[in-house]
């Protein structure tokens, strides 16, 4: 068996780190998405643009990948629709329960080292194997 760096992760991961921070030390503002789009359909005054920029930005890196860089992006789902909508629903009323969405506490806070965004960050890992190892290997 060999290993390989997986050089695409590593650089997005950097770029990542990189952008929140730059967000963070410029703007003042924290890059968890959950948080930007639930602003974003606020309509903030004094926040609107800087977030239409973030959203259009990720809408957009996506589109540019997938173009450039061949990236995939799923046009069919082995799921029904109706679980589909369900599990997003699950997700945002996580996402609200949690103060934050994976990315905001697992990037960010994290990052910041906050606390509650540490044990939060726990419990998403402890919580994902769990369902793996649910899914693999007892249904």
């Amino acid at each position: 068996m060999s290993f390989t760096i997986p050089w695409e992760s590593l650089f997005g991961g950097m770029l990542l780190g990189v952008s929140a921070t730059i967000l963070l030390l410029i703007n003042g503002k924290i890059a968890g998405i959950s948080g930007i789009l639930a602003g974003l359909l606020a309509k903030k005054p004094n926040d609107f643009s800087w977030r239409l920029i973030f959203v259009a930005g990720l809408i957009g890196g996506g589109a540019l990948a997938s173009t450039f860089f061949g990236a995939d992006i799923p046009t069919s789902y082995s799921s029904s629709t109706p679980l589909l909508i369900v599990a997003g629903l699950l997700v945002g009323v996580g996402t609200k329960l949690g103060n934050g969405c994976t990315s905001g506490h697992g990037i960010c806070g994290m990052g910041r080292f906050s606390k509650r965004s540490i044990v939060a960050t726990m419990v998403f890992m402890l919580a994902a194997a769990m369902t793996v190892f649910f899914r693999l290997h007892l249904i």
